[in-house]
């Protein structure tokens, strides 16, 4: 394939290649889903770290005390 091959890069062209969105939402769904999904794995360790889960017993366990 050669130079000559490829299409002339005009500002037309260009306007209508950078002012297609097609797919765009749905990429942005994924990122935002990889997200999500990272967050909560770093929950479940956070978690999973006796020493947060003895904070966490013990702010409940003070909630639910009426003094």
């Amino acid at each position: 394939m050669t130079s000559h091959d490829l299409p002339t890069l005009t500002r037309r062209r260009a306007a209508e290649l950078f002012a297609d969105e097609t797919g765009a939402a749905t990429a942005e769904y994924a990122i935002a889903t990889m997200a999500a999904v990272a967050f909560a794995g770093l929950l479940v360790i956070i978690m999973r770290s006796d020493e947060v889960r003895g904070i966490l017993t013990d702010l409940v366990r003070r909630a639910l005390t009426v003094s």
